[in-house]
């Protein structure tokens, strides 16, 4: 995305310091910081409020540094998807995968910003809710529902950031 918003190494820089923080959950699980956010549902708790919370630092950090709205678009997709799964989680104590979001959600901003031939993507999406289903994380229909969640997300909120405002609009 940092990329596609400027074809620069300034892009890039963007897109790193997006991943940055939207990459914390992993380097925690990795250190040990927290459960196990492949666990049970209260296992999952910890590592969400965490990654929420740097999300939200990130957001804020790209929108105070001037990030290309595509980037900000991302990281945003990336909140709401992560506030409604854990919702999902509390409150309807239903065990949402977060993998397919993901993967739904890179599979529509591909297919936004470079076309329909990134529908090649959507087998790799299918082995990701595939393999989640196989480990006996997720049923079916967690991943079904994650998938179009993410896609979902991803593809109104990367529109509504992006569009120019119209001659009509802008004079409101």
């Amino acid at each position: 995305m940092g990329w596609y918003s400027t074809p620069a190494p300034s892009g890039l820089g963007w897109g790193l310091l997006a991943a940055l923080f939207c990459g914390i959950l992993i380097f925690g699980a990795r250190l040990g910081w927290w459960g196990d956010h492949h666990g049970g549902r209260k296992q999952r708790l910890v590592p969400r409020a965490v990654i929420i919370a740097c999300v939200c630092a990130g957001s804020a950090t790209l929108v105070l540094l001037g990030a290309p709205r595509p980037v900000v678009a991302l990281v945003v997709a990336m909140l709401a998807t992560l506030f409604v799964t854990l919702a999902v989680t509390v409150v309807a104590r239903w065990k949402i995968s977060v993998h397919t979001p993901a993967v739904g959600g890179v599979v529509v901003l591909a297919l936004l910003i470079y076309g329909a031939h990134m529908l090649a993507l959507v087998p790799l999406a299918a082995l990701v809710a595939w393999s989640r289903v196989r480990l006996g994380n997720h049923t079916v229909a967690q991943v079904i529902a994650g998938a179009a969640l993410g896609a979902g997300l991803a593809g109104l909120l990367f529109q509504l950031f992006t569009q120019r405002p119209s001659r009509l609009t802008a004079q409101f």
